[in-house]
């Protein structure tokens, strides 16, 4: 998902208004993005939950045959190549911003352009997550159920981040914002991956 102007439409919004002589009584229709504002995300992540939860259950209950393990284990795999290779890319951008090697639009840009790979590379860990039957008994596999929730959300969140620093001047709150999306989401992407490693050893 991009934050920039292209972003898919949930819904289409018609303001009106009127103005001084000259001005028009009705204003175009303006389609509301998913970044638009918090009621957006947060229902994006209420639903974004709800799948979770729902991946989780199939997860517990689906028992995938040999042939079919290996073939997730390899999109597993690809899948993390791909999302966490997108967001060490973009935390790259936002580094180099904050060093004074590139401009806030170029960053902001390079972030938006990377969403599409990173929500794919997520989906495809969780698509392919649910047919290699985790252990919801072990408090680790638990710890990263919760972490790849947490991962989630934090990107819906920096979605609308990066909606709201496009076109303008970054105030200190969005820095204080900016660092603290990186931080959970390095957090959860590293946590996921140890933890992964760890299971794949017993």
């Amino acid at each position: 998902m991009s934050a920039v102007p292209s972003d898919p439409t949930v819904s289409v919004l018609s303001l009106s208004g009127s103005g001084g002589a000259g001005a028009p009584a009705e204003r175009a229709a303006r389609p509301v993005g998913l970044f638009d504002s918090w009621w957006t995300v947060g229902g994006a992540a209420v639903a974004a939950s709800a799948a979770w939860a729902g991946s989780v259950w199939v997860s517990v209950h689906l028992q995938a045959d040999a042939a079919l393990h290996t073939v997730a284990l390899f999109a597993h795999l690809v899948g993390l190549v791909l999302g966490f290779g997108a967001v060490l890319v973009a935390d790259y951008h936002g580094l180099l911003w904050m060093t004074g090697r590139c401009t806030l639009r170029d960053a902001v840009g390079s972030a938006g352009r990377l969403h599409l790979p990173i929500w794919a590379g997520l989906a495809v860990l969780v698509l392919s997550g649910m047919m290699l039957h985790p252990d919801a008994s072990s408090t680790l596999t638990r710890i990263k159920l919760v972490l790849v929730l947490a991962l989630t959300l934090n990107g819906l969140q920096a979605g609308l981040l990066n909606k709201r620093l496009a076109g303008r001047p970054a105030a200190p709150r969005h820095l204080a914002w900016g660092g603290a999306t990186a931080l959970i989401s390095q957090i959860c992407w590293w946590g996921t991956v140890v933890i992964g490693f760890l299971n794949s050893r017993r």
